[in-house]
């Protein structure tokens, strides 16, 4: 199963959520999504809004083949945290999908220190669903890593 997720931002991000109801029409495989405020509604995949209960997003991580989401850092690591191959497209400002691109440079810093896969151009996220960095993704000690990642990310920013 592919969990894609969005997060609770305000506003949607219709670019993913569009794209990943494209290619869950082409694949034999469950997608669910997580689709938060996004107004396009996916008609080949399983969608809800909002789920107030965490352990739910939990469950739904820990099941999944591999987490599709937006950049935001709290995803990213609950998906870590279950030890889960992380494919991660950030929000853009010139989308109109956030305020400014601070998910861009988490994605960034995230993917060059190999915790994630970053996908920039969304042409690329079916490849990317069957790159070998998913296939052959380890658990790592999320908690450890991931902390040290965003760190190593905010000292930058200094």
């Amino acid at each position: 199963m592919i969990f894609v997720t969005i997060g609770m931002h305000s506003q949607g991000f219709d670019r993913l959520i569009k794209k990943m109801d494209e290619i869950a029409g082409k694949i034999d495989e469950e997608v669910i999504m997580q689709i938060g405020s996004t107004k396009y509604k996916p008609k080949n995949a399983r969608y809800f809004d909002f789920i107030k209960d965490f352990e739910k997003i939990k469950e739904l991580n820990k099941t999944a083949r591999v987490v599709v989401c937006h950049g935001g850092a709290g995803t990213i690591i609950t998906a870590l945290e279950e030890g889960k191959p992380v494919i991660a497209v950030p929000r853009l400002k010139k989308h109109r999908e956030h305020i400014n691109n601070h998910q861009l440079e988490l994605v960034d810093a995230l993917s060059n220190n190999g915790k994630i896969l970053a996908v920039y151009d969304i042409n690329l996220l079916e490849e990317a669903l069957n790159n070998p960095f998913i296939n052959s993704h380890k658990k790592s000690n999320a908690n450890s890593d991931i902390v040290g990642a965003i760190k190593n990310y905010l000292d930058r920013l200094n």
